[in-house]
């Protein structure tokens, strides 16, 4: 494989990577839509920023929240 190859395929597996981990941060915030009702941007804004662990964390949270902020906390 050449060095051009090589660093496509990084790329490519980049950019596959960050669609997964806003795809996930979408998905969190349209859980907490479907439970609370809508969020405020601060929340969006708090999720779109989040490292992708931080966001798998707050998913699994969501069902047993009582409240937004308990996702969070």
């Amino acid at each position: 494989m050449t060095t051009a190859e090589r660093l496509r395929a990084e790329g490519r597996a980049e950019g596959r990577a960050e669609g997964r981990a806003e795809e996930r941060a979408n998905t969190l915030v349209e859980l907490l839509t479907l439970k609370f009702g809508p969020v405020s941007t601060g929340v969006v804004d708090t999720v779109r920023a989040a490292d992708p662990a931080q966001v798998r964390v707050w998913i699994g949270r969501v069902l047993a929240a009582a409240s937004v902020e308990d996702v969070f906390a």
